[in-house]
């Protein structure tokens, strides 16, 4: 469900008004959408024993996670909730309904198919540190797989259980944490993070 076609202007808005049932019956639910926060967004490569390389999607154009010779590298998307970066604005009391996220696949490179976790973490908005890199996560999505035949496409990844968990906690931003699964051993997967209607999108349903 895309919708934001000009990304540059970082639209959001309320996309649907939905009664449940003719006349009013049963409750309402509101669609949001919320692009991330590119100068917040990033990746962090790390590199045994102890050498952590951090990268800003605001200079780089994309975030990256997964296995590139002997470094591994997660990538962190933020999604303000609040409307502070334009974005629609999803209210403390809101009950969850369902939220997904839509990602550009840039590469995928080093095996056919990229098994991945999705963390929901918290990490600071004025840039991540290598403490970020693998940092307790607050919950954890089933692993998924993104693939070769991904690539020049979009992906919708379910990240209802994080929202509602974010929503339990009272946190003002959704912020998710991509990496390679910790038993493969291969595996580099770019992400678009800025090209005008690539960008990272969540889309969020609630009443």
């Amino acid at each position: 469900m895309r919708k934001i076609g000009i990304l540059g202007l970082v639209g959001v808005f309320a996309l649907v008004l939905a009664g449940c049932g003719g006349g009013g019956d049963g409750p309402h639910t509101v669609v949001i959408q919320s692009v991330s926060d590119q100068p917040v967004d990033g990746d962090i490569g790390f590199t045994a024993p102890a050498t952590f390389f951090i990268s800003q999607a605001n200079a780089t154009g994309n975030v990256q996670y997964g296995i590139s010779g002997a470094t591994e590298f997660r990538a962190f998307l933020d999604f303000p909730l609040d409307g502070s970066n334009g974005g629609g604005v999803v209210p403390l009391s809101a009950v969850i309904v369902s939220a997904d996220i839509e990602v550009f696949v840039d590469n995928v490179s080093f095996s056919s198919s990229v098994p991945t976790f999705l963390d929901l973490v918290q990490f600071p908005i004025t840039g991540l540190t290598s403490a970020d890199f693998d940092s307790v996560p607050l919950a954890t999505r089933s692993l998924f797989d993104i693939r070769t035949l991904d690539i020049n496409n979009f992906v919708r990844i379910d990240v209802t259980s994080l929202m509602v968990e974010a929503q339990r906690l009272g946190l003002r931003d959704l912020q998710l944490r991509f990496l390679l699964d910790l038993a493969a051993t291969s595996g580099l997967v770019q992400l678009n993070d800025g090209a005008v209607g690539r960008a990272p999108i969540l889309t969020v349903e609630f009443r």
